[in-house]
């Protein structure tokens, strides 16, 4: 558990909508009141699809409280988007991780999770424990 201090989560997707929907279902069934800060980092600066490495950026520094920041991605070019920024060591806050899930259930598991104050590595493993879930 944490000091009190709340993982962060960052969506980082092609599309604005995308990011800002999956943002909006995951702290939606996280439960009224929580106080996970989740940022949307999605489409590019101009609004159209793809990835910006500046609102992916902004997005983590505005969830960044301390304890961490889990960032998700959707697709290919998203997920290098994150990796080239975490290997510039520089531009995301410290404690900063990639988690690999599936974008749509790792972001509630994580929203989730983190609303319970656990720390960055159990909010990536509930994260990545979303592979898991079978639907048939």
């Amino acid at each position: 558990m944490s000091d009190g201090k709340l993982v962060g989560i960052v969506l980082v997707s092609h599309s604005a909508q995308v990011a800002a929907s999956v943002a909006e279902l995951a702290t939606g069934l996280a439960g009224a009141g929580t106080a996970v800060a989740v940022a949307p980092a999605g489409g590019t600066e101009d609004g159209g699809l793809g990835t910006s490495a500046a609102l992916v950026v902004t997005a983590a520094a505005s969830v960044d409280g301390g304890a961490g920041v889990a960032v998700l991605a959707d697709l290919g070019s998203a997920v290098l988007t994150v990796k080239a920024l975490l290997a510039e060591g520089d531009e995301l806050p410290e404690h900063t991780r990639l988690v690999d899930a599936p974008f749509v259930e790792g972001a509630v598991a994580a929203v989730v999770t983190a609303a319970t104050g656990a720390d960055l590595a159990a909010v990536e493993a509930a994260a990545a424990e979303a592979y898991t879930y079978r639907k048939v």
